[in-house]
């Protein structure tokens, strides 16, 4: 067995497989790389904790999302048997190799987008 992770199969859509589009239907939904992110800088946490750590996100659509995370083989879910029962979410090995490209979308963001202000904001 090789050092590297087993790859994923996931295709592109049309006839041609094309890293770049599937690597983005893998993390492209708006809040994939904010839970990838807070899962690398947290490490493993329950849906609570990441409930908290993702600003704006609604329980449906952080359940929807971690559920489609799982299918994608990049979160794991496990249940501990305590009273009450907890579930942590966690990275999977391939999960865990998006560092460099979570990490390169914020060094992005940090260059070329600017942060709002006060007077950016919608008035009340």
């Amino acid at each position: 067995m090789s050092d590297s992770p087993e790859k994923l199969s996931v295709w592109c859509a049309g006839e041609e497989w094309c890293p770049i589009t599937t690597t983005a239907s893998l993390i492209g939904k708006k809040w994939h790389p904010v839970i990838i992110h807070r899962l690398l800088d947290n490490g493993p946490s329950g849906f609570n904790e990441l409930k908290e750590n993702v600003d704006g996100i609604s329980s449906k659509v952080l359940s929807d999302s971690l559920e489609d995370l799982q299918e994608k083989g990049l979160v794991d879910r496990e249940v501990i048997n305590e009273q009450p029962f907890r579930v942590n979410y966690s990275l999977t090995e391939h999960g865990e190799s998006l560092e460099s490209v979570i990490t390169e979308m914020a060094a992005w963001g940090e260059t070329y987008l600017q942060e709002p202000t006060e007077a950016d904001e919608p008035a009340e």
